[in-house]
């Protein structure tokens, strides 16, 4: 008897919303974005949902968009992601807690040694989402006056990977003696200096965070291009993707997955979770109902900006009514862009029509009961379009609090999802191995 694939599930906190009204739902808490009592609710409430994880995005600027649009932003604003997590792992017992970091605009021993630490600090539930930063406005926070180049910044972001995990494995796993009758604290002979030298970076180390609980904090990855594809083949453990379509979920997911054969990593090794907007209720009208309030929320000064940002060249002198023109090249996330190209394209939308799509979310949703939720998270699992999905909420707390309450227990009925957790570290819990130190392999 074949048993039932499993999904995976993160949540997907942006810190909170990915809906650009999200904050204006009736009943939601628009101070959630920096407000722990609220987060620290969240957290329990995913874990008694048995997530995954709980996904932080981060931004390392303002968002760049014109001032009418950008007053109007439920996440102009919210807290660091490496100051968050650790407080939620105090007030957590189970879920794995993932923070994005930026390798364009961080140094690898500063990201190395804030890993390490929440992975200690959480008992093995760290995860790191290596990203390189989309928003040009970033890089006129640390010093430059215009954006790195895209070839450019995942080429560092390779070695920054390079680095980071060296620096994790600094130490043996039993390096720390603490012998208080020699006096002996730690045996030398278990430690490495990596002296790192390459085309972006130079770090000598050692880090001074001993090895992680998980050997490395799990290693996640969002880029979607052909340089994101290949980095996360040859790096991530988690993929954060976007797909619109079964399709084009399958192809991306073929795609990955043969290019890790291809290197000699283990596919299985790879958990692919396409991000999805999951409005619920207890019939279709109702779900339907609720997605439509909340996409009335939006006002129209976001939609023209959000576009704007989305493709990386303002469409605010194009033909509204007209089709979507050739959009010139630019430095803004090219996945993210020819994804929305790609869709005017096949539905014959206008320009303002594209803009009311983007202006609320953008991307792949599923309005529906738990049972026709369920229906589509198993036909995505079984069809090989993934191996779970990032869950990114209409509202909180009332989107949040209908997936645990209704889908959940629906997934489980099914015998798709956990009713406990299989361990104790995110690791374990994903199925994903241990690293072995590459500087003091385990001897057999």
């Amino acid at each position: 008897m074949t048993l039932q694939k499993q999904l995976r599930l993160g949540a997907f906190m942006r810190p909170v919303g990915i809906h650009t009204a999200w904050w204006r739902y009736p009943g939601a808490f628009p101070d959630a974005n920096s407000n722990f009592k609220h987060l620290k609710r969240f957290a329990q409430t995913l874990e008694r949902g048995r997530f995954d994880a709980f996904f932080m995005a981060d931004h390392l600027a303002v968002l760049n968009m014109p001032m009418a649009a950008l007053r109007r932003s439920g996440t102009v604003a919210s807290l660091d992601p490496l100051t968050l997590l650790p407080a939620l792992a105090a007030v957590t017992d189970h879920i794995g807690l993932i923070a994005t970091a930026s390798t364009t605009y961080n140094e690898p021993y500063h990201i190395a040694r804030k890993f390490a630490s929440l992975d200690h600090i959480s008992d093995g539930r760290a995860g790191w989402n290596l990203v390189t930063s989309g928003n040009p406005h970033e890089a006129m926070n640390f010093g430059l006056e215009e954006h790195v180049e895209h070839a450019t910044r995942y080429r560092r972001a390779r070695e920054f990977y390079d680095v980071v995990t060296g620096l994790w494995d600094s130490w043996a796993d039993d390096a720390f003696i603490r012998d208080t009758e020699s006096g002996i604290f730690f045996d030398p002979e278990k430690l490495h200096v990596l002296n790192h030298t390459g085309e972006f970076l130079t770090v000598r180390g050692p880090l001074n965070v001993a090895r992680p609980v998980q050997g490395w904090p799990v290693i996640v990855q969002a880029g979607a291009s052909e340089a994101g594809r290949q980095i996360a083949a040859e790096t991530a453990e988690v993929i954060f993707s976007v797909s619109l379509t079964l399709a084009e979920a399958k192809s991306f997911y073929a795609d990955v997955k043969s290019r890790m054969t291809a290197i000699g990593r283990d596919p299985d090794h790879l958990k692919v979770l396409p991000g999805v907007l999951v409005v619920v209720g207890a019939t279709m009208e109702e779900a339907r109902a609720k997605k439509a309030l909340l996409d009335s929320l939006v006002h129209e000064d976001s939609g023209l900006p959000n576009l704007s940002m989305r493709l990386g060249t303002d469409v605010s002198g194009f033909d509204l009514d007209g089709p979507l023109p050739e959009i010139p090249d630019s430095n803004a996330s090219k996945s993210g862009r020819q994804k929305l190209v790609d869709l005017a394209r096949d539905q014959n939308l206008t320009v303002r029509q594209l803009a009311q799509f983007v202006g609320g979310y953008g991307g792949y949703e599923i309005v529906g009961t738990p049972a026709s939720i369920a229906d589509r998270m198993q036909e995505w699992l079984d069809g090989e379009g993934c191996d779970g999905f990032n869950i990114m909420f209409p509202s909180v707390p009332s989107g949040l609090d209908d997936f645990v309450d209704l889908v959940v227990p629906e997934l489980q009925r099914r015998g798709l999802f956990r009713r406990e957790y299989e361990g104790k570290t995110l690791r374990e819990n994903l199925g994903l191995p241990r690293p072995e130190n590459r500087f003091f392999p385990t001897v057999r």
